[in-house]
């Protein structure tokens, strides 16, 4: 997945792509956790897979939107992409197209998850705008 940002801009926020780099490798594990964490707020559950063998270069992350629908996700350096429909589960005879951001992901699986994040962003124009007059 690629990202723009330096090594030394790791910081989380929220609609901000995350950067989290070891020297000059990504590790997914701590990749996926800032995924989490970055849209948690519009979806039902949503954590790493424990059960899965995560590694530098790939990890597992299980959501359930808030439709109810569970995926199992994999986050690799192409992006993210469904590869089981279930948490914890992969299947290897899935096809499914590669995203390159966790919102791209969600936008096309979670009309829930749109409605979500648009309200999140809605709220947060407001705050600006409160607070710059």
């Amino acid at each position: 997945m690629e990202i723009d940002c330096q090594p030394e801009e790791s910081i989380v926020s929220s609609f901000d792509e995350d950067c989290v780099v070891l020297g000059d490798v990504k590790d997914m594990r701590l990749e996926a956790e800032a995924v989490v964490n970055d849209v948690l707020f519009a979806v039902s559950e949503m954590h790493v897979s424990q059960s899965l063998n995560s590694a530098s270069d790939v990890a597992y992350i299980n959501v359930e939107t808030r439709e109810g629908n569970r995926y199992c996700l994999e986050l690799t350096e192409a992006g993210l992409r469904v590869v089981g429909y279930a948490f914890d589960q992969v299947n290897e005879d899935l096809s499914t197209q590669y995203h390159e951001t966790v919102y791209s992901l969600l936008d096309t699986l979670s009309p829930g998850y749109r409605e979500a994040f648009g309200n999140a962003l809605l709220q947060r124009l407001e705050r600006l705008k409160q607070n710059g007059q």
